[in-house]
């Protein structure tokens, strides 16, 4: 099968990654919405979406009710009335862009998810090898690039929507960008800093970060996180902003924006923002787990290989599936995370957000680099 694809054009291969993409994201995007309900539910105490059926499904014995108290059937309904609702296109918008912006929401999340390694298996030389549909060497840098052009579809669509609301709601979100995204690339810094030590060929490969973290004793086998927690805090709380998720959702903020950048939106144009949105927290859980959690290792210093011969397992597929398993175990902790967040803390202010990002999070940022550099410096010589 490997050799069949490999065979087939380039052209050919570029369509079927872009299809496989689309069908792992939307799904996964809806599923976080679903469940964002679900926790929201546990979290306050009530039953959360159970109403919904399907009734070939529903009448089956015990699996039925469960599949409808789980709320799975809302997840169907959902995408069926967001694609076949009217499309609502307010007479006083500037139409091209209006309907662009969603576009362009979608088109950051979908090309960065294909640089981020999201498992791994063991060649015959029992060397590890990442699965990407892209694992460039710039990694990393390329995730920065192309994920801060998501903060355009928001501008464009606040201003497209010729209403002051949403228009606040564009611009409070370049003004958020651009004061966390100094503080996530200066947190990262230490961690490639640690990787490419003096004499060895520099890199920024996600791989590479998981790499090191996949020894079996020493510093090799240790998480990042637990060598560089305050990087690892900056970069998390970071990512918060990033993702306009709350208590940093001042692009949104239905307190007093009414609903922010996407207020003049309905039906499937609006549902694009928030599969966007959940695509940006799905890629940002992989780069924080590829960085900072030790990507497809199970624990520190229990990296796969060592896993994979405690139980066996030689077949590269085999391998493949449970690296797989273990780093989406550990991105969906952190989905999960950013739900508990949401419903537990009060959101900002606008003006504390930005005291955050400028007063307390960057200087944060720049003094913990200066030490890492420093202390990295003294350890490798």
């Amino acid at each position: 099968m490997v050799d069949f694809y490999l065979q087939l054009d380039p052209v050919v291969q570029g369509i079927l990654k872009g299809l496989a993409v689309i069908c792992v994201i939307f799904p996964l995007a809806g599923a976080c919405s679903l469940a964002e309900r679900k926790v929201s539910a546990w979290i306050q105490g009530r039953p959360g979406p159970n109403r919904a059926i399907v009734p070939w499904v529903a009448w089956v014995p015990f699996l039925g009710k469960f599949l409808q108290r789980l709320g799975v059937f809302h997840l169907l309904a959902d995408g069926l009335k967001f694609l076949f609702k009217e499309e609502p296109v307010p007479g006083h918008v500037n139409r091209l862009y209006f309907v662009l912006a969603p576009a362009i929401a979608m088109m950051p999340a979908l090309t960065t998810v294909t640089v981020v390694p999201f498992g791994a298996y063991l060649d015959h030389a029992g060397q590890v090898i990442p699965i990407a549909l892209a694992n460039v060497d710039v990694g990393l840098l390329a995730v920065f690039a192309v994920s801060s052009l998501g903060v355009y579809s928001l501008i464009l669509a606040g201003w497209a929507s010729n209403s002051k609301y949403p228009f606040l709601g564009g611009v409070r979100a370049s003004a958020q960008l651009i004061s966390y995204e100094l503080s996530m690339t200066l947190s990262v810094i230490p961690v490639f800093l640690w990787i490419n030590a003096p004499g060895t060929p520099g890199t920024m490969s996600l791989a590479k970060a998981v790499e090191f973290q996949s020894g079996t004793g020493g510093w090799g086998g240790v998480w990042f996180v637990f060598i560089m927690p305050v990087s690892a805090f900056i970069f998390l709380t970071s990512l918060f902003a990033e993702t306009n998720r709350q208590p940093f959702d001042m692009p949104e903020s239905e307190a007093d924006l009414v609903g922010g950048f996407h207020t003049e939106y309905g039906a499937f144009k609006w549902s694009l923002f928030f599969v966007a949105e959940y695509s940006h927290m799905l890629i940002g859980s992989g780069v924080f787990t590829l960085l900072f959690l030790g990507g497809w290792n199970l624990l520190p210093w229990v990296p796969l290989a060592k896993v994979c011969g405690w139980l066996g397992a030689t077949n590269p597929l085999a391998i493949g599936v449970l690296s797989i398993a273990i780093f989406l175990g550990k991105v969906l902790l952190l989905i999960f995370f950013f739900m508990w967040v949401r419903w537990t803390v009060p959101r900002f202010r606008y003006d504390q957000v930005m005291e955050i990002g400028w007063k307390k999070l960057l200087p944060l940022a720049i003094l913990n680099l200066l030490a890492y550099t420093i202390a990295i410096a003294v350890i490798q010589q």
